[in-house]
Protein backbone atom coordinates (compact mmCIF):
# COMPACT_ATOMS: atom_id res chain seq x y z
CA UNK A 1 0.00 0.00 0.00
CA UNK A 2 0.85 3.41 -0.86
CA UNK A 3 0.96 5.94 1.72
CA UNK A 4 -1.31 9.07 1.01
CA UNK A 5 0.88 12.35 1.90
CA UNK A 6 -1.77 15.51 1.80
CA UNK A 7 -3.72 18.02 4.06
CA UNK A 8 -7.15 19.97 3.49
CA UNK A 9 -8.02 23.25 4.13
CA UNK A 10 -11.76 24.19 4.84
CA UNK A 11 -13.93 27.25 4.01
CA UNK A 12 -12.65 28.28 1.22
CA UNK A 13 -13.59 30.77 -1.59
CA UNK A 14 -13.18 28.81 -4.92
CA UNK A 15 -12.61 31.62 -6.89
CA UNK A 16 -10.10 33.05 -4.72
CA UNK A 17 -7.77 29.72 -4.81
CA UNK A 18 -8.64 29.58 -8.31
CA UNK A 19 -6.81 32.71 -8.91
CA UNK A 20 -4.15 32.32 -6.29
CA UNK A 21 -3.47 28.83 -8.65
CA UNK A 22 -3.45 30.39 -11.72
CA UNK A 23 -0.78 33.34 -10.34
CA UNK A 24 1.18 30.41 -9.14
CA UNK A 25 1.45 28.66 -12.48
CA UNK A 26 -0.74 25.83 -11.64
CA UNK A 27 -2.54 24.25 -14.73
CA UNK A 28 -6.13 22.89 -14.61
CA UNK A 29 -6.15 19.52 -15.45
CA UNK A 30 -10.12 19.04 -15.04
CA UNK A 31 -12.69 21.51 -14.34
CA UNK A 32 -15.38 20.58 -11.85
CA UNK A 33 -17.27 18.09 -12.30
CA UNK A 34 -19.79 15.89 -10.38
CA UNK A 35 -18.79 12.97 -9.28
CA UNK A 36 -20.53 9.77 -7.57
CA UNK A 37 -19.53 6.94 -4.69
CA UNK A 38 -20.36 4.17 -2.94
CA UNK A 39 -18.71 3.02 0.62
CA UNK A 40 -18.48 -0.47 1.76
CA UNK A 41 -17.20 -1.19 4.99
CA UNK A 42 -17.75 -4.46 7.06
CA UNK A 43 -17.24 -5.18 10.65
CA UNK A 44 -13.67 -6.25 10.13
CA UNK A 45 -13.26 -3.24 7.78
CA UNK A 46 -14.37 -1.17 10.80
CA UNK A 47 -11.73 -2.91 13.06
CA UNK A 48 -9.21 -1.53 10.89
CA UNK A 49 -10.46 2.00 10.19
CA UNK A 50 -10.58 1.15 6.85
CA UNK A 51 -13.04 0.95 3.91
CA UNK A 52 -13.62 0.40 -0.01
CA UNK A 53 -14.52 2.76 -1.98
CA UNK A 54 -16.20 2.82 -5.80
CA UNK A 55 -15.91 5.98 -7.05
CA UNK A 56 -17.05 7.50 -10.65
CA UNK A 57 -14.60 10.36 -11.35
CA UNK A 58 -16.13 11.50 -14.52
CA UNK A 59 -13.37 10.64 -16.58
CA UNK A 60 -12.73 7.25 -15.00
CA UNK A 61 -14.23 4.94 -12.43
CA UNK A 62 -11.61 3.42 -9.56
CA UNK A 63 -11.80 1.01 -6.71
CA UNK A 64 -9.82 2.30 -3.22
CA UNK A 65 -9.11 0.39 -0.37
CA UNK A 66 -8.52 3.05 2.26
CA UNK A 67 -7.35 2.65 6.16
CA UNK A 68 -6.52 5.31 8.65
CA UNK A 69 -3.53 4.36 10.63
CA UNK A 70 -3.61 7.69 11.92
CA UNK A 71 -5.07 11.36 11.58
CA UNK A 72 -1.76 13.10 9.99
CA UNK A 73 -0.13 14.17 6.80
CA UNK A 74 0.56 10.34 6.11
CA UNK A 75 -1.59 8.48 8.43
CA UNK A 76 -3.57 6.99 5.26
CA UNK A 77 -2.46 4.28 3.75
CA UNK A 78 -4.35 3.16 -0.14
CA UNK A 79 -4.49 0.44 -2.80
CA UNK A 80 -6.45 1.91 -6.08
CA UNK A 81 -7.33 0.23 -9.39
CA UNK A 82 -8.89 1.60 -12.20
CA UNK A 83 -12.22 0.15 -13.72
CA UNK A 84 -14.10 0.56 -16.55
CA UNK A 85 -17.51 0.55 -15.61
CA UNK A 86 -18.93 2.09 -12.26
CA UNK A 87 -22.52 0.37 -12.05
CA UNK A 88 -20.56 -3.38 -13.01
CA UNK A 89 -18.15 -2.61 -10.04
CA UNK A 90 -21.25 -1.96 -7.76
CA UNK A 91 -22.79 -5.00 -8.88
CA UNK A 92 -19.59 -6.77 -8.42
CA UNK A 93 -19.35 -6.15 -4.60
CA UNK A 94 -22.71 -6.69 -4.28
CA UNK A 95 -23.35 -10.15 -5.34
CA UNK A 96 -19.91 -11.13 -3.57
CA UNK A 97 -22.09 -9.68 -0.57
CA UNK A 98 -20.36 -6.90 0.10
CA UNK A 99 -23.48 -4.18 -0.94
CA UNK A 100 -22.68 -1.07 -0.20
CA UNK A 101 -23.64 1.20 2.93
CA UNK A 102 -23.98 4.89 1.29
CA UNK A 103 -24.08 6.65 -1.94
CA UNK A 104 -22.30 9.89 -2.02
CA UNK A 105 -22.19 12.63 -4.37
CA UNK A 106 -19.42 15.44 -4.44
CA UNK A 107 -17.96 17.61 -6.98
CA UNK A 108 -14.22 17.92 -7.42
CA UNK A 109 -12.00 19.87 -10.05
CA UNK A 110 -8.64 19.15 -9.87
CA UNK A 111 -5.12 21.10 -10.62
CA UNK A 112 -1.55 20.48 -10.70
CA UNK A 113 1.18 22.90 -9.55
CA UNK A 114 4.62 20.59 -10.64
CA UNK A 115 4.73 17.40 -9.06
CA UNK A 116 1.79 18.52 -6.51
CA UNK A 117 -1.74 17.84 -6.64
CA UNK A 118 -4.48 20.20 -5.84
CA UNK A 119 -8.66 19.45 -5.62
CA UNK A 120 -11.31 21.91 -4.71
CA UNK A 121 -13.86 19.43 -3.27
CA UNK A 122 -17.49 20.31 -2.88
CA UNK A 123 -19.58 18.01 -0.33
CA UNK A 124 -23.89 18.20 0.07
CA UNK A 125 -23.90 20.73 3.38
CA UNK A 126 -20.01 21.44 3.93
CA UNK A 127 -18.52 24.46 2.85
CA UNK A 128 -15.67 24.08 -0.33
CA UNK A 129 -12.30 22.90 1.19
CA UNK A 130 -9.15 22.21 -0.68
CA UNK A 131 -6.76 19.11 -0.42
CA UNK A 132 -2.88 19.43 -1.50
CA UNK A 133 -1.26 15.83 -1.81
CA UNK A 134 2.53 15.64 -3.14
CA UNK A 135 4.95 13.00 -2.74
CA UNK A 136 6.57 14.85 0.65
CA UNK A 137 5.39 16.58 3.55
CA UNK A 138 7.53 19.28 2.73
CA UNK A 139 6.17 19.59 -0.82
CA UNK A 140 2.60 19.39 0.76
CA UNK A 141 4.05 22.18 3.30
CA UNK A 142 5.33 24.78 0.92
CA UNK A 143 1.85 24.24 -1.52
CA UNK A 144 0.29 25.58 1.67
CA UNK A 145 2.32 28.45 2.45
CA UNK A 146 2.61 29.45 -1.45
CA UNK A 147 -1.23 29.52 -1.71
CA UNK A 148 -1.10 31.37 1.37
CA UNK A 149 -2.91 28.89 4.39
CA UNK A 150 -1.34 29.26 7.65
CA UNK A 151 -0.10 24.94 8.45
CA UNK A 152 -1.75 25.58 11.84
CA UNK A 153 -4.84 25.67 9.81
CA UNK A 154 -4.12 22.31 7.83
CA UNK A 155 -6.44 19.01 9.08
CA UNK A 156 -6.14 15.74 8.28
CA UNK A 157 -8.05 12.14 7.49
CA UNK A 158 -10.87 12.06 5.19
CA UNK A 159 -14.39 14.23 3.80
CA UNK A 160 -15.55 13.83 7.66
CA UNK A 161 -12.43 15.60 9.17
CA UNK A 162 -14.05 18.87 7.12
CA UNK A 163 -17.45 17.89 8.26
CA UNK A 164 -16.31 17.91 11.80
CA UNK A 165 -14.36 21.30 11.51
CA UNK A 166 -18.14 22.87 10.48
CA UNK A 167 -20.18 20.95 13.05
CA UNK A 168 -18.28 20.16 15.96
CA UNK A 169 -20.91 18.49 17.35
CA UNK A 170 -20.07 15.44 15.22
CA UNK A 171 -17.97 12.78 17.40
CA UNK A 172 -15.79 10.54 15.96
CA UNK A 173 -18.47 7.54 15.10
CA UNK A 174 -20.65 10.06 12.81
CA UNK A 175 -20.37 10.31 9.72
CA UNK A 176 -22.40 10.83 6.34
CA UNK A 177 -21.33 7.25 5.11
CA UNK A 178 -24.02 6.15 7.75
CA UNK A 179 -26.40 8.11 5.77
CA UNK A 180 -28.17 5.63 2.77
CA UNK A 181 -27.17 8.66 0.22
CA UNK A 182 -25.64 11.95 0.54
CA UNK A 183 -26.85 14.18 -2.13
CA UNK A 184 -26.68 17.61 -3.18
CA UNK A 185 -30.67 17.91 -3.45
CA UNK A 186 -31.22 16.33 0.18
CA UNK A 187 -32.09 18.57 2.75
CA UNK A 188 -29.54 18.60 5.94
CA UNK A 189 -29.91 15.34 8.11
CA UNK A 190 -30.27 14.87 11.54
CA UNK A 191 -26.88 13.91 11.94
CA UNK A 192 -25.59 17.56 10.87
CA UNK A 193 -27.96 19.46 13.13
CA UNK A 194 -26.58 20.49 16.47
Amino acid sequence: MKNEIEAKFVNINIDDIRSRLTELGAILIQPMRDMQRVTIDTPELKKKDAFVRIRNEGDKTTITYKQFNSLSIDGVKEVEITVDDFDTAVTLFKEAGLAYGSLQESRRETWKLDEVEIVIDEWPWLNPYIEIEAPSEDLVILTSEKLGFSWDDAIFGDVMAAYRVQYPHLGLNDTVGNLPEVRFSDPLPNLLKS
